[in-house]
């Protein structure tokens, strides 16, 4: 085996371990690293996690004592070189005598890109970039929206048919909107793989947004069922102009300050009846012309609250808006092989629209993914990287 195939063998490794911090390390990334002495055993390895604090290659070097001397450090992520919760990285990484770094990526951190890299240089320790680079970033692109926008990665997810519909006429439907992974009169629009997915999905971000009208429609939990750790709940946040939640609904009975309602206009009685069975309620600024919160807002108010992701799983009309707004970074379309046809079925968006093809949203940089005969489009809107 070539000395770049190993090294792409070993990151690969670094990067599974790093995916082990998926739901337990955010606001901050993912990182994993592992360290190989000169034979090629490996003699030390580390996952981060936010609450575990020590970052993974100080796990790592912890792990190898004395024989982390003579050996390389592979690593997805530039090892840090500014205090944070912990002292600076770099600095362990060459008190221990590494030899050589490996790693997939720069840290994105405008304030920090780089300098981590040339300090291990100056310090006369080789330094290799560069390897499985893109899948470094796709498991830390929220990370990257975060830290340079101070707002999280927004993800669009729908469910629909192949005609672009998510949901039957309401007067033939007891679920209007179709939400969760899409719902239809006799059933459910996606199957039963797609609908799994959707946790998977969930339990990537921070938040969850829907319109009140969702949870008036369909009364849906919003809650990560995928069955893996996290380390806080997901953060449930309903756009919900006038209050008008139902007390009963299954968000509310189930609160434990993971509900977040953001209105324009709060009655005090219902206020005061949400906030006694545990409801956060704020009010955005800037309510649009038809009172309604200002998504570019809601944004970056969620972003003040170190949420570094968020999925919109809105109906029509919160689709639209959340286009509209420019807020949307990429979407994850499921499809199901079905044609609803129709004036009254219920489309993906629902609004004025754009006008001219010129304006539509482009989504660049696709990947398709199959659940049995559904499958879905992934792609971006923005790329969050964009001037690192």
């Amino acid at each position: 085996m070539s000395d770049a195939e190993n090294d792409r063998l070993v990151l690969r490794r670094a990067l599974d371990l790093a995916r082990q911090g998926v739901g337990l390390t955010s606001p901050n990334p993912c990182v994993g690293a592992i360290l190989v002495d000169a034979s090629g055993a490996v003699v030390g390895s580390g996952s981060y996690t936010y609450d575990g604090i020590k970052h993974a290659e100080v796990l790592a070097l912890e792990q190898a004592g004395e024989k982390a001397r003579g050996s390389t450090l592979y690593i997805n992520l530039e090892p840090c070189s500014h205090q944070g919760r912990t002292p600076p990285c770099v600095d362990s990484v060459i008190a221990a005598g590494i030899r050589r770094v490996v790693a997939c990526m720069q840290d994105p951190n405008p304030q920090v890109r780089g300098q981590g890299f040339a300090k291990l240089r100056d310090a006369g320790i080789e330094v290799s970039l560069g390897v499985l680079e893109e899948e470094a970033k796709a498991l830390n692109e929220s990370f990257a929206k975060y830290i340079r926008h101070g707002a999280p990665l927004v993800t669009l997810k729908a469910a629909m048919t192949l005609d672009g519909k998510i949901a039957p006429p309401p007067s033939e439907s007891h679920n209007p909107t179709a939400l969760g992974a899409g719902g239809a009169t006799a059933g459910w629009i996606t199957s039963e793989a797609a609908r799994a997915h959707v946790h998977e999905l969930r339990h990537q971000h921070d938040a969850i947004l829907v319109g009140v009208g969702t949870v008036i429609a369909d009364d849906p939990l919003l809650t990560d069922r995928s069955g893996r750790p996290r380390r806080r709940p997901l953060l449930r946040v309903i756009l919900d102009s006038r209050l008008r939640l139902p007390l009963e609904s299954r968000v509310v009975t189930t609160a434990k300050d993971d509900l977040l309602l953001l209105c324009s206009f709060a009655e005090e009685k219902k206020r005061k009846q949400l906030l006694q069975r545990g409801v956060r309620i704020e009010q955005i600024p800037r309510p649009t012309p038809e009172g309604h919160p200002d998504l570019a807002a809601v944004a970056h108010h969620l972003g003040k609250m170190e949420i570094a992701s968020l999925m919109i799983e809105g109906g029509a009309m919160v689709n639209w808006a959340a286009l509209s707004s420019g807020i949307v970074d990429k979407v994850f379309l499921y499809y199901a092989p079905k044609i609803l046809a129709g004036t009254g079925s219920v489309p993906f968006a629902a609004g004025t629209g754009f006008h001219r093809m010129s304006d539509a949203a482009q989504v660049k940089s696709i990947r398709l993914h199959r659940f049995g005969e559904d499958f879905a489009v992934e792609g971006y809107l923005k790329d969050p990287y964009a001037g690192t």
